[in-house]
């Protein structure tokens, strides 16, 4: 996230707040609309999202490889069309710039956006986290706790139950009066289990986070700064995992790039603004 003080951020979360209906603007990415945000809105929309007494959201992210598997699985693309999609790295950027001739204002991809998030809200939240391993979920938890710790992590699960048969997952996670839930499953396992089972009675807002319990455990390092900063970080997961990720960015990549040419050609531009 890029620095600045956080007085400045609740400034423009106020001012946000201030409207009754704020105006998200989207830009499409392959036929799906994808939430046009900068950081201070992006901020100020899910601490809206969180602190409300009604409702519900599911917030996902697309990126190239997302955006691959929503080509080929309607019922994952239909998933995300109720969703609050937000755009996750420079793929979807080169789409965005392609098809409408700009970009997206931010890069809000889950791995930074949701620790700013828990960082920006400052009234203590209750935090459910389901998915990755055992010995991830613990250790994500922990590190959580030690990020912000006013706000209260419940660990609800591993991804490995009976997903035949979650009436006890979600037992579990309705008695826990959980405001945010974090569901690492893997896409599009975690968007359609989410989609399918979850609702207002068991949280707020549902974020659907892939790799994010990997990362904040320390199972998986982060890239440098500088490496992120030059939008680089698939680059150096690729170097860290190469017999893991290896079909999802030297396949995938140009499969991404194939379907957004393909797209382009089937229509014109749509207008920015």
């Amino acid at each position: 996230m890029p620095a600045s003080s956080s007085s400045a951020y609740k400034q423009s979360a106020e001012t946000l707040l201030a409207a009754d209906e704020p105006v998200v603007p989207v830009l499409p990415v392959l036929g799906m609309p994808v939430h046009d945000l900068g950081w201070n809105q992006a901020l100020a929309l899910i601490e809206q999202k969180l602190t409300s007494q009604q409702g519900f959201t599911h917030i996902a992210f697309l990126n190239a490889n997302n955006a691959n598997v929503m080509v080929r699985d309607p019922e994952y693309r239909e998933v995300l069309g109720r969703c609050l999609v937000l755009p996750d790295g420079i793929g979807v950027d080169i789409a965005a710039h392609f098809i409408h001739g700009g970009r997206f204002r931010a890069n809000l991809n889950g791995t930074d956006f949701v620790p700013a998030s828990l960082t920006f809200i400052a009234k203590p939240l209750r935090i459910g986290l389901l998915g990755a391993t055992s010995q991830v979920l613990q250790a994500a938890a922990v590190n959580f706790r030690k990020h912000t710790p006013w706000h209260e992590f419940i660990e609800i699960s591993d991804g490995y139950f009976d997903r035949a048969d979650p009436a006890l997952i979600l037992k579990r996670i309705e008695m826990a009066r959980i405001d945010l839930l974090l569901v690492a499953m893997g896409t599009p396992l975690q968007e359609k289990w989410v989609d399918r089972h979850l609702t207002a009675d068991h949280a707020r807002v549902v974020i659907s986070v892939g790799a994010l319990l990997d990362f904040v455990s320390g199972r998986v390092t982060r890239a440098p700064g500088w490496v992120r900063h030059l939008r680089l970080e698939w680059l150096y997961r690729l170097w860290l995992e190469p017999n893991r990720l290896w079909r999802r960015y030297i396949l995938g990549i140009p499969v991404f790039l194939g379907h957004v040419l393909s797209h382009r050609l089937r229509q014109p531009p749509a207008p920015l603004g």
